[in-house]
């Protein structure tokens, strides 16, 4: 089954509420319609999958539509939320008149964001479980409709058709067995997906994993630009020690030494002012994605999900230590997440990324092996999300375009008020030249190094805020203002047609950063590391990235 975009109807007497509460929602990516007042009829046009309705409308007829809407057949699966002036009175009445949840004004916009969120979460399964039904009907009345045109044929058919009941009930044997072997493969291959899924135990784990993180990033610290800079201050004064003991046949070459050494560091020291420019200017525009992945039946639509989950909300293993998983129920969907990097490019929102940052699926080999074992089932899209440094929520994104000649795509979220910088892009012979200074920016490692930044103790709180959920954390990440880019200097090595070759450091998470040249300028989107090259890196020339944006 497909679910389109979700549909928020906003019911409100009061104009500048009304006008609030759209606006948030909108902005949050949900497809919002908000009216001063409705009928059932209305609502069954529109069929939303939410309401969100004051609790005052003129006349009380919130409470006649709350009343209609969830007597009526058609609509009393739609989740309605209300907004109730007042304390604990008025959400037990509201809640009395049967609303799904009642909202106190004045709220937190997040926390009616998150409200929406929960209904739409315990919604869900509720429609496939619907779909799921309304097709094994549909199955059933189409048998009974064959069989009646079955007794309806001829006498002379009758002998043919026992024959054909004889034959296919040898061959449903033998069906049944293939079936059999088929599903015993295809649960171990749910099992097998149902461990892609990220996510953290706990505090310990947590706190595990920013001091790893942490430990990583110290050590990728010894090879980096300031390192070197550090080594030849070191070697300058060395020489300037020598100098001052050595033997007159012995200074010139010193002070050669001396002098070679000085431009290299002062070399050093005007691609570092270059570089800080660089990030100052332009890390704010560069932005965490997170896509977050769900895997389908492709004939029935329905989901994979857990079975069975813990008091603690994780999911339950069978004896054998096997998380149990399957399609449909009410479980929680089993999800992939997985990060990258992205950079702002225009006024309506666009980030340019890689194919297999919102794709994660692309190219996986891990991935690719378990689905040709299990060909049913497809991976989707379930939520994909960017978030800026200083902007304390995620903006939903949606994907634009895919290239269909590099590892490129673009997505697009609604930036508007956020007074973004845009990033430029040069795709001109002289932007990029073999030995010049680059400067990438981006999220190697994901969510790890934001961690290796962060306080002990503030990793403590949040991993007690967010309990593991990857999704919680990123969010709690951002509301902290947590979240900011890391940097690499580093140098090309080399440019050909379809890529350019550097030095700079980088990782997994890393994929769709922007390399920047020294005047600024985006000169590639970066994409893997070339271990057999010596740790190189590439990335894809931004002409390549240009097709994909309106002109």
């Amino acid at each position: 089954m497909e679910f389109g975009p979700d549909k928020v109807l906003v019911v409100e007497a009061d104009a500048s509420s009304r006008e609030h509460v759209a606006k948030i929602l909108t902005d949050a990516g949900y497809q919002v319609s908000a009216e001063f007042a409705v009928t059932l009829k209305t609502v069954l046009a529109s069929m939303p999958d939410v309401i969100v309705m004051g609790a005052s409308p003129p006349d009380l007829d919130c409470c006649d539509l709350l009343a209609d809407v969830k007597r009526s057949e058609q609509a009393r699966h739609i989740r309605v939320i209300m907004l109730a002036g007042g304390g604990a009175g008025e959400r037990i009445r509201g809640l009395d008149l049967g609303a799904d949840d009642v909202l106190s004004v004045p709220f937190d916009d997040r926390e009616l964001l998150a409200r929406v969120r929960a209904q739409l979460r315990e919604k869900r399964p509720e429609d496939e479980l619907r779909a799921s039904v309304r097709n094994g009907r549909n199955s059933r009345r189409e048998a009974r409709r064959v069989l009646h045109a079955l007794n309806r044929g001829r006498r002379t058919l009758r002998f043919g058709v026992a024959l054909l009941i004889v034959v296919a009930a040898l061959a449903t044997g033998g069906l049944g067995f293939l079936y059999w072997r088929s599903q015993r493969q295809n649960v171990r291959v749910y099992t097998a997906l149902a461990k892609l899924q990220t996510g953290i135990a706990g505090e310990r784990e947590l706190l595990d994993l920013a001091r790893k993180a942490r430990a990583q990033a110290e050590q990728n610290a010894i090879d980096s630009t300031e390192a070197q800079r550090q080594d030849l201050k070191r070697q300058n004064k060395e020489l300037r020690d020598k100098i001052a003991g050595a033997d007159p046949s012995q200074v010139a070459e010193l002070e050669r030494q001396l002098r070679t050494s000085n431009e290299r560091l002062q070399k050093l020291e005007t691609e570092r002012t270059v570089a800080q420019d660089v990030i100052h200017s332009y890390a704010g525009s560069v932005c965490l994605l997170h896509v977050t992945v769900g895997f389908r039946d492709k004939g029935s639509g329905l989901v994979l999900r857990y079975t069975t989950m813990t008091p603690n909300g994780s999911p339950l293993a069978d004896g054998s230590g096997q998380t149990q998983v399957q399609l449909g129920g009410i479980g929680p969907e089993v999800h992939m997440d997985a990060f990258g990097t992205g950079f702002l490019v225009s006024t309506d929102g666009r980030i340019v990324t890689n194919h297999h940052v919102v794709e994660p699926w692309w190219k996986n080999d891990d991935i690719a092996e378990l689905l040709k074992q299990a060909v049913e089932l497809e991976p989707k899209v379930v939520e994909m999300t960017a978030y800026f440094p200083g902007i304390s929520h995620g903006i939903p994104i949606a994907l634009q375009k895919i290239s269909s000649d590099a590892d490129l795509a673009v997505v697009a979220g609604n930036i508007s008020g956020l007074k973004l910088k845009l990033l430029s892009m040069d795709d001109s012979p002289k932007a990029a030249v073999s030995g010049q200074p680059v400067v990438l920016i981006g999220y190697p490692t994901g969510v790890d190094a934001i961690l290796a930044r962060t306080s002990e103790d503030a990793v403590r709180s949040i991993a007690a805020n967010t309990n593991g959920d990857p999704t919680s954390l990123v969010t709690e990440l951002a509301h902290r203002n947590l979240i900011r880019p890391t940097n690499t200097q580093g140098h090309i090595g080399d440019v050909l047609a379809d890529k350019i070759i550097y030095d700079a450091q980088t990782t997994s998470g890393g994929s769709g950063g922007p390399l920047f040249n020294a005047d600024g300028k985006v000169i590639a989107v970066n994409v893997a590391m070339l271990r057999d090259f010596g740790g190189s890196n590439f990335a894809i020339p931004v002409r390549y990235a240009k097709p994909l944006l309106p002109r």
